[in-house]
């Protein structure tokens, strides 16, 4: 086991590269959320209108984030075919995914994954030696690898209260705990009076004592073996970080909000015709003194004029003075743009334009097209599906682990990601092309299981009860006739459905 001077060395390099870290996620979930600061603006137009706008976010962000995580689930886990019988393995791994509740706490991390590239999942036991499982955010955790494998070596779990600092490193021996007092700085690294602090300034390695738990070793010991936590990675990229769904969003969403906020200065200065006076001189202003007499004029500042929608030109003697006006600003040329600048969105992120745009170029789609339009979406969504595979694996391995199950976990470990997996349709179908495709996968001898787990997303609970009732009614002579003799039958029986009964 690590020495507790190694285990603060591991802390303060895992500390460091994950301060740097957190100052993109906490950028990412701002931008996700509508906190979007106001930016392009010109010194000038910022003087009169930075203040005024400032809080105004016309979020694009939270629409494209959200369109391929509404569509992750993750429907059940098969070591054998489709069709074959849950085992007990399978059942307990599913019963222990829903005990969890990791049908919602998977909902969170796949979205945090789509908005900051990844999340991570922790694994432990509890004193009955059953799983408890964890989704965890992507700014408190980080997992260090062996250079060049997927094989984690160690990973820091790190959280604020309102004074303490805490921290916990999970090593395949050992679990480390410490804590110190907080340093009070905000997620993107600036204090609370807003000054930022490099991580190199932040004193990472010292301060820490350890943290010791009522009827805890420290440290303490770790049953598994492995490191117990997984990072879910939302579509990596070979040599690069994975991938956010919203970075490329946000110059574009800057862009956007700072064109509405033109729009609205320019319908505020719209609201009436602005006028002109040719060949006057500037308007003065008296100046009294301290009995009200006007001792002198002074030039009326140009500021209130503009404010004023008035400009004044000044002109010879021999010119007349005359007033005239132009006419408002055409708004539309702003929310053509903005138009154009959602339609580059929904090409760069896959998001269908039905999304994005509801005006008329949309309204009269029908089923069939608008599933077309939502084929990119869906192929990015299997994409995502492909590459969360093996962390489902890992984390259903470590589930099993806690339960002392090794043989079932290396098994989980081989076997196919995709077949061991079984995720919701990516695709969103109508009631009637659903029946039309199951309809042509019974005819092709696909098994009514597979169908109603393929085409319907039922979970295997689902399923089996579906069954039950389908075997109730073939059981059931009533349930078998046609509907006018049932109808006529119930009628001769004066309303009873069955019958045979009291006979």
């Amino acid at each position: 086991m690590a020495t507790a001077e190694q285990a603060l060395e591991r802390v303060a390099k895992l500390y460091d590269q994950l301060s740097k870290r957190q100052r993109g996620v906490s950028r990412s979930f701002r931008y996700f959320e509508g906190e979007q600061p106001l930016v392009y603006a010109t010194p000038q137009w910022r003087a009169f209108h930075a203040d005024r706008y400032k809080k105004f976010a016309d979020n694009w962000c939270g629409v494209v984030g959200r369109a391929p995580a509404d569509r992750l689930r993750i429907d059940g886990f098969r070591l054998g075919s489709t069709g074959d019988v849950l085992t007990d393995d399978e059942k307990t791994l599913w019963e222990d995914w829903n005990r969890n509740e990791l049908g919602a706490q998977s909902k969170q991390g796949f979205l945090a994954s789509t908005i900051a590239k990844r999340s991570f999942v922790l694994v432990w036991g509890d004193e009955n030696d059953e799983p408890v499982v964890t989704w965890e955010h992507p700014g408190q955790v980080i997992i260090d690898y062996a250079p060049g494998t997927r094989i984690r070596r160690a990973a820091l779990k790190v959280w604020t209260d309102e004074h303490i600092e805490y921290a916990t490193l999970y090593l395949p021996d050992g679990v480390w705990k410490f804590e110190r007092p907080t340093y009070q700085l905000n997620a993107d690294g600036r204090t609370e009076s807003g000054i930022y602090v490099p991580s190199g300034m932040l004193p990472s390695l010292g301060g820490w004592k350890p943290r010791e738990v009522d009827d805890e070793d420290w440290p303490m010991e770790n049953p598994l073996g492995e490191v117990p936590i997984v990072e879910w990675q939302n579509r990596p990229m070979l040599g690069q970080e994975p991938l956010s769904d919203i970075a490329g969003v946000m110059a574009m969403q800057d862009a956007i909000n700072m064109l509405w906020t033109y729009l609205f200065a320019a319908a505020d200065h719209a609201s009436m015709p602005a006028r002109v006076v040719l060949g006057s001189d500037l308007p003065k202003i008296p100046v009294l003194d301290e009995n009200g007499q006007v001792v002198s004029h002074r030039p009326a500042k140009l500021e209130d004029l503009a404010m004023g929608r008035m400009l004044f030109i000044p002109g010879t003697k021999d010119n007349k003075a005359s007033i005239d006006q132009w006419d408002a600003a055409k708004l539309d040329v702003f929310t053509g743009v903005i138009g154009v600048a959602l339609g580059h969105i929904a090409a760069q992120t896959s998001t269908p334009g039905h999304y994005l745009l509801s005006n008329e170029k949309f309204a009269n789609l029908n089923g069939d097209a608008l599933t077309a339009a939502e084929v990119p979406l869906a192929t990015k969504v299997e994409d995502q599906q492909l590459h969360y595979n093996p962390a489902a694996k890992e984390t259903t391995a470590l589930m099993a682990l806690v339960r002392g199950k090794k043989d079932l976990a290396e098994s989980i470990r081989k076997a196919d990601g995709r077949r061991f997996v079984h995720w919701k349709d990516a695709g969103m179908h109508s009631l009637s092309q659903v029946a039309d495709a199951a309809t042509k996968d019974r005819a092709v001898g696909m098994s009514l299981r597979t169908v109603l787990e393929k085409r319907y997303g039922m979970t295997e609970d689902e399923i089996d009860r579906e069954l039950d009732r389908i075997r109730a009614e073939a059981d059931d002579p009533f349930a078998l006739l046609d509907p006018a003799t049932r109808a006529a039958v119930k009628g001769a029986a004066g309303g009873d459905t069955n019958p045979g009964a009291g006979a």
